[in-house]
């Protein structure tokens, strides 16, 4: 079970697309790629996913403890070829002094071999003092090969793989030359999720080709079968599946909402519920269920569609109304306030919540949090385990003036949630936050959440 980490001195060098390229280059040289992601993230793993045809998986200490990391990465890894991690932000970027938690240590966990892709636009021979620092701070890390990014032309490669080569023992894996024909259009959150785009297959084909022409593909595969076999546990996958009928929850998909994370989808296959996806953009009415998960996404960007199809705002509207079960993140909270405000226009949503959203220039809640739950919290406890929740959130969004008299599910203790102090309307059966859960670690809300929803349907 071969694996590669993708790393990086800083963030913007060009992980993700390497890693985009280097995931369908290797399925279509018939290998079985398995993609992760450190950190929470839902978009390059939505690229990564269409470029493996395997779902990819977050490998995140916030949300997950060492041993769970392990286990994921084995778990999956285990019916696959070759395992492709691309990391986050900078190879030793950690807000602890020590490092804990960085990309660094989680190379060093899963023993993987890495790949360092330095972005060389203006530079020259000065990469060799940055690689000879890189390699001399951690010495307990290995770094297995170096990719050149963003070069210039010939000239400039040449003379940067002669530098690496006299200076350093690293060797030069390939040189990608700067294309803006393969750059992946970006927006306020990052790049713009594969969900959304069009002409996605096109992308992923695009930079499979750059990477094949331009990087030792079989070098590199060489390389990853350095990586250390992962210990799978003896332990079998266990199946949550609960006494009674089978609970049927729709969960929005589409090009408005898509940011869902695969372990939670898969929780709640193994509790014996059946996912049943619907569109707010196209579909004119809800599908026959008994609760709705309306995740993250970027309804700004499809405000008037959402606005257009009143029949299915009105069917949540109502469904709410009438007592339905519903959780909702982010982009969900957003869709189910009164208006959405953004480029000088408004466009009316679901109105089940009785507040305005309004599009901001700049981050509103970027980054980790952690969540306390308030009395309010509406689910019950199926488990022992700390009512304090790792969370994350990612919006530039902000509810003007929300109301005084919601009840909150959580406490924000780090964070900015929806007013800096609180996070979670609870409204009947709806649960709306800023926050966005994972069901890893001791934060099972999946299982509780169809708890919830049992107890709403009286059994």
């Amino acid at each position: 079970m071969a694996h590669l980490y993708i790393a990086a001195p800083q963030k913007s060098s060009g992980k993700t697309t390497l890693s985009i390229g280097l995931c369908r280059e290797f399925r279509r040289r018939g290998l079985a790629v398995q993609p992760f992601k450190k950190g929470p993230d839902y978009i390059d793993p939505l690229w990564l996913t269409q470029a493996a045809d395997r779902q990819c998986y977050n490998l995140d200490y916030h949300t997950m403890a060492s041993a769970e990391i392990a286990e994921v990465f084995a778990r999956e890894l285990e019916t696959a070829d070759l395992g492709v991690i691309e990391g986050n932000v900078g190879l030793f970027d950690s807000t602890h002094l020590d490092g804990a938690f960085s990309n660094a240590e989680l190379a060093k966990q899963l023993r993987s071999p890495l790949v360092l892709v330095v972005n060389c636009h203006g530079m020259a021979r000065g990469i060799a003092p940055l690689l000879l620092g890189y390699q001399a701070f951690d010495p307990a890390l290995r770094i297995a090969g170096v990719i050149l990014n963003k070069v210039g032309g010939m000239r400039h490669g040449e003379n940067l793989v002669r530098v690496v080569e006299h200076y350093t023992d690293l060797p030069v894996l390939g040189l990608l030359r700067r294309d803006d024909e393969i750059a992946i259009a970006e927006r306020h959150l990052g790049l713009i999720p594969s969900n959304e785009a069009g002409d996605a297959e096109r992308w992923v084909e695009a930079i499979r080709h750059r990477v094949a022409d331009q990087l030792d593909v079989d070098r590199l595969i060489a390389v990853a079968e350095e990586g250390a076999r992962p210990h799978v546990s003896s332990r079998p996958m266990q199946v949550r599946h609960e006494a009674g009928p089978t609970l049927r929850i729709g969960i929005a998909r589409d090009e408005a909402f898509g940011f869902y994370y695969p372990d939670d989808l898969r929780a709640f296959a193994e509790s014996g519920a059946e996912l049943v996806p619907f569109s707010p953009l196209r579909d004119p009415e809800l599908p026959e269920v008994d609760a709705l998960f309306i995740g993250g996404g970027f309804p700004e960007c499809r405000m008037r569609a959402l606005e257009e199809n009143r029949s299915m705002r009105q069917h949540i509207a109502e469904f709410i109304a009438d007592g339905g079960p519903v959780y909702a993140e982010c982009g969900g909270l957003m869709y189910l306030c009164e208006g959405l405000h953004w480029k000088g226009e408004r466009g009316s949503m679901v109105g089940a919540l009785k507040a305005e959203v309004e599009m901001r220039s700049g981050p509103q809640g970027r980054g980790y949090v952690r969540l306390s739950e308030t009395d309010a919290f509406p689910w019950p406890r199926v488990h022992s385990g700390s009512v304090e929740i790792a969370a994350h959130e990612f919006h530039h969004s902000a509810l003007i003036q929300p109301n005084p008299s919601w009840r909150y599910a959580y406490r924000v203790l780090r964070g900015v949630g929806i007013d800096g102090a609180h996070d979670g309307v609870v409204q009947g059966n709806l649960l709306a936050c800023y926050s966005h859960l994972r069901g890893v670690g001791s934060a099972r809300w999946t299982d509780r959440f169809l708890a919830h929803v049992r107890d709403c349907l009286g059994g």
